[in-house]
């Protein structure tokens, strides 16, 4: 057992997990480890605790990330935060120990967040990198051309995950036009898996067809607390798709929820907090959002709350069909 008075010595700490980090081992106690991860944040303390499953080595736990469909359950999205606030969000979610990062060409900063992570310093394969084709890019030969320009941008090498970030506009352009224009960057290896964003229980079933062997990662769509989007959640679940729930937090709209702050009481924890660790506990991968570093690290750590059933119960009666994306360029939902 380690002198617990060198608790107070941040270097040593960092040496130590450090050092059993890189042999998968654990020299402290779980009290011990606990204490040390409310008191301080440390990029390199933040690589030792990347994953959040809990193995037991020796009597004693290390927090693991969880994966859903081998993608880390956790990440931050970028959506509206150009230039420098995504650089800088982006940078925050590395150093709270967030490995999950999403962008879009619609964004319109890949750049700022492949330039984030390259200043990171943090190596790239330790890293899950999302980013997604523009629905204005399917024209024939476009979305090959337009894939190569987001990985100049992102200068990541192939990303992990490359989705469609929706269905074609109005049917400008023919499903089957489009999903082979995918197959092939998929098979040229620009994309190591692909997925679809905001595709309907049909589209999602005839994409499945057109793609073959190909593998659809996840389907990334509107789900948080007030619109849980049941039927395409449910459809997914049996068919094997993971799902991607954006604007998890319903735009900021969670706050001061007297439901979820109830809750919260019970974890010392926050509504948001709250409404992200229900999502995550439903089975969906997270992509919070936010410009504020405290939010960011607040948001990361919901990742470690594991709610009861009966607050589970009591969380899914916050359905009310708030559905925030709704414009003419939708398709048209399940119901």
């Amino acid at each position: 057992m380690l002198d617990l008075k060198a608790q107070n010595n941040l270097e040593f700490w960092m040496r130590v997990f450090e050092f059993d980090c890189k042999k998968i081992g654990v020299l402290v106690n779980l009290i011990l480890y606990q204490t040390f991860i409310s008191r301080h944040s440390n990029p390199i303390f933040n690589r030792c605790t990347k994953i959040v499953q809990l193995d037991t080595i020796g009597g004693w736990e290390m927090a693991k990330e969880k994966r859903v469909g081998g993608i880390l359950q956790m990440g931050y999205g970028t959506w509206n935060r150009p230039g420098d606030e995504a650089y800088n969000g982006v940078l925050w979610a590395l150093e709270a120990g967030c490995r999950h990062i999403d962008t879009a060409q619609g964004y319109e900063n890949e750049s700022d967040v492949g330039r984030a992570i390259a200043d990171s310093g943090i190596p790239r394969d330790e890293i899950h990198i999302t980013t997604k084709i523009a629905p204005e890019n399917f024209g024939a030969g476009e979305v090959m051309r337009t894939s190569k320009e987001s990985l100049e941008k992102l200068n990541v090498g192939s990303v992990d995950l490359m989705l469609l970030h929706w269905p074609a506009i109005k049917n400008e352009y023919p499903l089957e036009s489009y999903i082979s224009q995918f197959a092939e960057v998929y098979d040229a290896g620009m994309a190591k898996s692909i997925g679809v964003s905001n595709f309907t229980i049909p589209l999602i079933d005839e994409t499945i067809k057109l793609l073959g062997e190909r593998k659809i990662a996840v389907n990334q769509c509107e789900i948080h607390v007030y619109m849980q989007n049941r039927p395409i959640v449910d459809h997914c679940q049996k068919i094997g798709v993971p799902m991607t729930a954006y604007s998890p937090l319903a735009r900021g709209a969670v706050v001061g929820d007297p439901v979820l702050a109830d809750v919260a009481q019970k974890y010392d924890a926050t509504g948001e907090q709250i409404a992200l660790a229900f999502l995550m506990a439903e089975g969906h991968i997270v992509i919070p959002s936010s410009g504020k570093k405290e939010r960011i690290f607040s948001n990361y750590e919901a990742r470690n709350i594991t709610l009861s059933e009966s607050d589970m119960t009591k969380l899914r009666g916050l359905e009310k069909g708030m559905r925030l994306v709704n414009g003419d360029w939708c398709p048209l939902w399940d119901v």
